[in-house]
């Protein structure tokens, strides 16, 4: 494993905000903006870059010298914490869902690129069935992952805890007091929670759960402290998480053909989706100020369009 500069994390970043320019915004007179929290770097970019500074921190602190996560094949985190594991000098491990991955590990290798970036970065895989998977909070399966690897630093799976909440709570810049409204996707809750926490009493957060359930809005109960100002969109999961339709990807395609940005299907088309159908049915007061953010994700593609290729259906264009 080759040890990386690993300044990237001790920076304070802030990203650009890029207006969107479209005829509903013009109709409706909303003006509408993209922080591009995805040009942080390749592949540790937006949430993922914010959710894991202050645990590398931590990791350092405590002197542990591996990382040890969840994930499942195509997790944007898992990769995530590979390649940054990889720049700050630790060892990583990852406990994947889904044992049938591990029978050819060179084939599966050669057909996910989420799993080949993290293992070429130095990650060490356990897959384990789903059954197990669930099991990934319980005190025997850590107790058994660490006689097998050691003392490590364990990262919730999708990255959440108080130190990634810390981390998303960099988010916004004092310039983003402007904005009515700031939308996020979301999958565990930390981003939209450091969003909330950060943001001025004139100010909304709104979440696009990127997948079904009810349990997210007690999650971020659970990172915030009293405060009311954030609703969680729940109508654009497109049937639940990596779930994806023709409708989405040609959405996504139609997007990035009009303003140049490349969302993902996992999370930051539904999301984008879906504040535009909010501006349609008039959800947004005119005059309002909109920013939502891109939290990255865009390598999975890859996995998406192989997917889509074997459908033989129309894939998602990344240029």
């Amino acid at each position: 494993m080759v040890k990386i500069d690993n300044t990237l994390f001790n920076d304070s970043i802030a990203s650009e905000n890029q207006q969107i320019h479209l005829p509903i915004l013009e109709e409706k007179k909303i003006e509408l903006f993209i922080k591009r929290e995805d040009l942080i770097h390749p592949f540790v970019s937006g949430n993922k870059f914010r959710k894991l500074k202050y645990n590398l921190k931590e990791a350092k602190k405590l002197k542990k010298n591996s990382l040890l996560t969840f994930g499942g094949a195509y997790s944007n985190h898992i990769v995530a914490t590979a390649i940054a594991g990889n720049m700050s000098g630790f060892k990583t491990f990852g406990v994947i869902r889904g044992e049938e991955l591990g029978n050819n590990l060179e084939k599966t290798l050669e057909e996910n690129s989420t799993l080949r970036e993290a293992h070429n970065h130095g990650m060490k895989f356990q897959f384990v069935s789903r059954e197990e998977y669930r099991q990934k909070t319980s005190f025997g399966l850590i107790e058994k992952l660490k006689n097998k690897w050691g003392d490590f630093y364990l990262i919730p799976e999708g990255g959440t805890n108080l130190l990634a909440v810390k981390g998303c709570e960099e988010i916004l810049s004092k310039e983003d007091k402007e904005f009515n409204f700031i939308c996020a996707a979301l999958g565990t809750g930390g981003t939209v929670s450091g969003l909330i926490n950060s943001i001025s009493k004139k100010q909304k957060v709104l979440g696009f759960p990127a997948l079904k359930g009810n349990f997210l809005s007690e999650e971020i109960k659970k990172y915030t402290v009293n405060r009311k100002n954030w609703s969680l969109q729940k109508k654009y999961h497109f049937g639940g998480y990596a779930k994806y339709n023709e409708e989405l990807i040609r959405f996504i395609n139609d997007f990035k053909e009009k303003t140049d940005v490349l969302l993902d299907p996992i999370y930051t088309g539904k999301m984008v989706f879906g504040v535009l159908d909010l501006i349609k049915k008039d959800f947004f007061a005119e005059g309002s100020k909109i920013l939502v953010i891109h939290t990255g994700g865009v390598q999975g593609i890859e996995g998406i369009n192989r997917k889509l290729m074997a459908k033989n259906e129309e894939l998602i264009k990344v240029s």
